[in-house]
């Protein structure tokens, strides 16, 4: 007997999320003998729920919600004995994940993958005793978007991010950064640093196209100067997919990694506000099992 869980964020995706519950739940019960559906109230809930889902061994969890949704299932799947295989409607507001995936951005869309039933490894990150699956980003410009409230994003989705990004770089100063990787020791005076997993920062897919959803390895991203001149060079680049190659961006690989600054700055985990400075991470590669579209779509 196969079962499998589906957890719906009612407040999600603009209040959407119940507009596509009976569809998610068609589309299971015809793949699955057993459906549990379970929804969050408040924070934490989703994550309490994956790991009950792991515990009871279900075979499939499935998440209904946006962005935050989403990172609170993978937090409670990440690093347990077992793991049921993890799939997800995007209703976020940028779908940093979903676009990695190459899931359909359309939740209508993306509910027909699971009926392919094709199951995929793929890396998380650890910062601490805390996990995330996209990015995380440190300096002035990564912490303005804590300042974008539910209100903006409902209005005016990935944008939003960027008006408040751009109110930050007219005030932009730079810090210094120590991040000690496999390679040894960087250090410098910085604007912004990226660390990513998959090739999707902000809805820009070009930002790492080298990276991929399993190559057990961050992208990191150092942005050593910021100024009118160099930004509008970079923006090419940056579509391009040659960001790395800028004079301006120092680029390496790692699978770990260690930031420490003698400022106060604040990482930027997936979006949202994390821990102060200085904070570990490592990548926990294949750690995940995910529902994603055939090769041949």
């Amino acid at each position: 007997m196969s079962n499998a869980m589906l957890i719906i964020n009612p407040s999600s995706g603009k209040e959407e999320a119940m507009s596509y519950e009976a569809s998610a739940i068609k589309v299971l019960q015809e793949l699955y003998s057993s459906v549990t559906i379970r929804y969050t109230k408040q924070a934490g809930d989703a994550r309490d729920l994956a790991q009950h889902a792991c515990e009871q061994e279900f075979d499939a969890l499935v998440s209904l919600g946006g962005d935050g949704t989403i990172n609170e299932c993978i937090n409670g799947l990440a690093e347990q004995s077992y793991q049921p295989a993890f799939g997800f409607l995007p209703l976020g507001t940028v779908n940093d994940f979903a676009r990695a995936l190459q899931l359909p951005l359309d939740p209508a869309e993306a509910v027909q993958v699971l009926r392919h039933q094709h199951i995929v490894p793929v890396d998380i990150g650890r910062i601490d005793q805390t996990y995330f699956m996209n990015v995380l980003a440190i300096g002035a410009i990564a912490e303005a978007v804590y300042n974008v409230s539910p209100e903006q994003k409902s209005m005016w989705g990935p944008f939003a991010y960027v008006m408040e990004g751009t109110k930050a770089f007219r005030n932009h100063t730079p810090f210094s950064l120590t991040l000690t990787h496999d390679e040894g020791v960087w250090e410098g005076d910085v604007y912004l640093a990226l660390v990513a997993l998959t090739n999707s920062v902000g809805g820009i897919e070009s930002l790492a196209p080298q990276a991929e959803i399993h190559d057990g390895c961050f992208h990191v991203f150092i942005v050593k100067q910021l100024g009118i001149t160099n930004v509008a060079q970079m923006i090419p680049e940056l579509l391009q997919g040659n960001l790395s190659h800028h004079q301006d961006i120092e680029y390496f690989t790692t699978t770990k990694l260690h930031a420490h600054t003698d400022e106060k700055h604040i990482v930027n985990i997936d979006g949202d506000e994390g821990r102060p400075l200085p904070f570990s991470a490592a990548v926990l590669p294949h750690e995940l099992r995910m529902f994603v579209p055939p090769d041949d779509q």
